[in-house]
């Protein structure tokens, strides 16, 4: 299939394939958008079953990244950048070495960082060669990890929810169910649980659940059940497409609001969510707080008591999204993503 017909191609401007045989290096970078600024958005490290999986998901991931940071306010445009290999192997470096080669190329035009795969110690790998890096270890104090910025995001949409459906001014006694407990995930349940929410997680990993449970007395349910369970909101935190034709008549949360990047499926299941009275707010737009509060390196010197005070204003962004949805009676990732292409659009025409 040509790419330019692909289901998720939405006129990128460049798909690169990476290679370096030296060290087995497969990977690919997705510049969806420039026109707010150069395109940024994290690398990811993963086994793909095949190079179509690998393909399908930095396309839709880079759109995601221009929608994110359209409707953060931010000078940047999207992109992102997948790197087909287990990140456990062991020259993983020498991979994250040879791909910064290639990001170094672009001058400017891409800048990445962390993700799925790829933490700030890998950046700083990353950027021993490549002066295109951000969210890098480094850039913080000693035992401060930029996933803070991306849970902190989660928590703000949270109150955002809770406060459109239920006039909530706290927190407590509300219902979450959690699907992935790494860095982002398990930071998520601990500033939820000290706002006095009540948890229910779930991971693959048996260490993280039971570091979370110890830390916040949640409930444990199975990876597989983790989306029906009785909760008031449901918050996907692991891979993408846990919206999709067999969870959604499972789930029983009023709301999802999640970390997770392109929880839907397809498009469609935003608006199956909707018929189903269950508030989905758009992913891109939670996950902000980790572009808003690691990204600023780019354009502008910043503290990180400022990215904070920053991530928190998604509440109010959140709140029209939601409120704009619920008066036009239209799925939330509808409206969301209309005001993105507008915002995307007005800087193309100018």
């Amino acid at each position: 299939m040509s790419i330019f017909e692909h289901q998720d191609y939405d006129q990128h401007e460049q798909l690169i394939y990476c290679s370096d045989p030296s060290v087995g290096l497969k990977a690919i970078i997705a510049l969806h958008s420039t026109a707010l600024g150069p395109a940024a958005g994290g690398c990811r490290m993963q086994p793909y079953a095949s190079e179509a999986d690998a393909v399908a998901d930095v396309l839709r991931l880079s759109k995601g990244m221009s929608y994110k940071n359209a409707l953060a306010g931010l000078p940047l445009g999207g992109g992102k950048c997948v790197i087909i290999a287990d990140p456990a192997s062991d020259n993983k470096q020498q991979l994250l070495r040879a791909f910064s080669r290639h990001v170094q190329s672009l001058n400017g035009r891409y800048w990445t960082a962390i993700d799925v795969g790829v933490g700030p110690q890998d950046a700083d790998v990353l950027a021993e060669q490549c002066d295109f890096i951000f969210a890098r270890a480094s850039q913080y104090e000693d035992g401060f990890n930029p996933s803070y910025f991306t849970a902190l995001g989660g928590y703000v949409g949270i109150i955002a929810t809770a406060a459109q459906l239920w006039a909530r001014e706290n927190l407590v006694g509300l219902r979450v169910a959690i699907q992935g407990l790494g860095a982002t995930g398990s930071e998520l349940a601990k500033q939820l649980h000290e706002s006095g929410a009540e948890l229910v997680v779930a991971d693959v990993n048996a260490a993280a659940v039971e570091a979370i449970v110890q830390q916040t007395g949640a409930k444990v349910a199975s990876p597989d059940v983790i989306h029906a369970q009785d909760v008031d909101i449901f918050s996907p935190c692991a891979m993408g497409a846990v919206i999709n034709d067999d969870t959604l008549t499972e789930i029983r949360a009023r709301a999802v609001c999640g970390l997770a990047n392109n929880q839907l499926a397809e498009q469609r299941h935003g608006a199956a969510l909707h018929k189903k009275g269950i508030t989905y707010v758009p992913d891109y737009v939670v996950n902000a707080g980790g572009m808003i509060g690691a990204s600023s390196v780019i354009y502008e010197p910043t503290t990180r008591e400022l990215s904070i005070q920053r991530i928190h204003k998604l509440q109010q962004s959140i709140t029209e999204i939601l409120s704009k949805a619920e008066a036009e009676d239209k799925p939330a990732s509808e409206v969301a993503d209309a005001i993105a292409v507008q915002r995307i659009s007005e800087a193309q025409a100018t």
